[in-house]
């Protein structure tokens, strides 16, 4: 190969990857979220039971990626969906340093104040909201998301199951605390989460929807649990085609939707990024997942 067919080679290469990481720093994450669409139908669901929910995973607010108008906008596009019920799955803090300014959780909180549901809005924690501030480095913790969510309605369940009532029809609807809420505790130490002493408080035998940030929890949840809905990897949130997610905190439960002896799991590929500011190939999404209609998938 001579000279000039290397250089020429080199420089494709060189301006292929300006292109990658220009579209994956300054494109990808600033993308309008798509709406990833599920309709699942667990075993032992109510006949005639449907309910249409909006969830919203890892917003990570903070200038200039994510900001409180932009959390806003995507409020409202929720909304457009016409739920009847919203999840909110953690992560609401920040989960990079590349930051020209936080966004504070009474911001993001009054963004999230226009969501509308007539089964309410329910929220959990997830790993950014326990170990720092709204950006990492900043001070703060969990109870400042805890306040700011509660202030303007949404009920935060943590370890703690509520019964929903759609037309005398029920459902359980349960929140896990974080899994990774401790990083420095020991193994089998750091996380927060119970499953069973969230299941102990379900008195009946009505379907239970459980939230979970993290995926993990799925290969422990029993049976009685008819659908787990997870976010906190980002669908592996640099994804190289041919290739798959270059980092993922869980192979086994990165993305989409799963199915284990009966079990179903929803994974989001949420809205915002960790580590650092890109994404490529798995755009923004917010979810719509109707549970119990007539066509659904197991």
């Amino acid at each position: 190969m001579t000279r000039r067919r290397v250089l020429t080679g080199a420089g494709a290469l060189a301006l292929g990857s300006a292109g990658f990481a220009g579209y994956a720093v300054g494109v990808e994450p600033a993308l309008v979220p798509a709406v990833r669409r599920y309709a699942v139908s667990p075993p032992r669901w109510p006949a005639g039971l449907e309910v249409r929910i909006g969830v919203i995973a890892d917003i990570h607010a903070c200038e200039p990626w994510m900001s409180a108008e932009r959390v806003r906008g995507i409020a409202e596009q929720c909304n457009a969906l016409q739920p009847d019920l919203v999840l909110l799955l953690g992560d609401f803090n920040a989960g990079h340093r590349f930051v020209t300014g936080p966004v504070m959780p009474a911001a993001w909180a009054d963004a999230l104040s226009v969501l509308r549901a007539p089964l309410g809005t329910y929220a959990i924690l997830g790993n950014h909201d326990w170990w720092h501030g709204p950006v990492p480095g900043m001070k703060g913790g969990p109870e400042e998301v805890r306040q700011a969510l509660r202030a303007i309605g949404v009920r935060v369940l943590e370890n703690e199951a509520t019964l929903v009532d759609r037309g005398g029809k029920r459902f359980w609807l349960a929140g896990l605390a974080d899994q990774l809420a401790h990083p420095t505790a020991p193994p089998g130490h750091k996380g927060a989460d119970d499953i069973p002493g969230t299941l102990r408080q379900v008195r009946d035998e009505a379907p239970v929807i459980m939230l979970a940030h993290e995926p993990y929890a799925f290969a422990r949840m029993p049976e009685r649990v008819a659908l787990t809905l997870s976010g906190h990897t980002h669908g592996g949130q640099i994804v190289v085609p041919g290739v798959g997610p270059l980092v993922t905190p869980s192979r086994r439960y990165n993305y989409g939707h799963y199915v284990e002896n009966g079990r179903n799991l929803v994974v989001s590929g949420g809205l915002g990024e960790s580590g650092l500011p890109a994404r490529f190939g798995v755009p923004p999404e917010i979810l719509e997942i109707t549970v119990g209609s007539p066509g659904a998938t197991a």
